[in-house]
């Protein structure tokens, strides 16, 4: 049988939360968890060929549902349940749909009573599995325009830095932060929209303040 839920249930300490002193760990949180989403579903979606001239079709549905699943998570007490990057092995398979999030939940429902030989399985074992599922990530880097270098570098050092950090949203933020900045160096600021400049200044000061 799978273990209980009872010890992790609904066990929040919302008065907890509510304090001032862990509003800058609340921020932490949900801008490590937005981003690692953003990241994921722009890469997958590349990926699969839904991306429209850079563009996620129905982007507020997929950040709805993995908000939604999110919360819900925390609520039962388990690790965050939201959008991961072994999705691509499902994709390179020739996955595409819903119906395939639909049949992988299904299988994650049954393996529940199997927990006790899933846990015996070492970390170790699924490394093939991501070395695949890396191979399969990194075929987007053709669409960056290697011929412009405020494209490329921006978009290289975003590349670099989340193996470096192990951080989707560390390598996002910096790739933010460069972009702007290298287009301005070029004297091309005007092709820069207001709102990454926005974003920029935001990133740049969260890395100043958490030192």
């Amino acid at each position: 049988m799978p273990p209980s839920l009872a010890p992790t249930l609904m066990q929040m300490d919302v008065m907890g939360a509510l304090s001032f002193g862990l509003i800058n760990i609340i921020l932490a949180f949900f801008f490590v968890d937005l981003f690692d989403t953003l990241g994921t579903l722009s890469a997958l979606s590349s990926q699969a060929g839904y991306m429209k001239d850079g563009k996620l079709p129905k982007a507020e549905k997929a950040l709805m549902s993995d908000s939604v699943a999110t919360a819900v998570g925390a609520a039962l007490g388990t690790s965050t349940v939201t959008s991961y990057v072994e999705s691509a092995s499902g994709i390179g398979l020739g996955g595409r749909t819903g119906f395939v999030s639909v049949v992988v939940a299904a299988l994650f429902l049954l393996s529940i009573f199997f927990s006790p030989f899933v846990a015996a399985i070492p970390a170790y074992a699924t490394a093939p599995a991501l070395i695949i599922v890396g191979a399969l990530m990194i075929s987007a880097i053709k669409r960056i325009d290697l011929d412009d270098i405020t494209e490329s570098v921006p978009a290289f050092i975003a590349l670099i830095t989340i193996p470096l950090t192990y951080s989707i949203a560390t390598g996002l933020q910096l790739g933010f932060i460069f972009y702007p900045l290298i287009k301005i160096i070029a004297g091309r600021s005007k092709e820069v929209h207001p709102i990454v400049y926005l974003l920029a200044i935001v990133f740049a000061a969260r890395f100043v303040y958490i030192g």
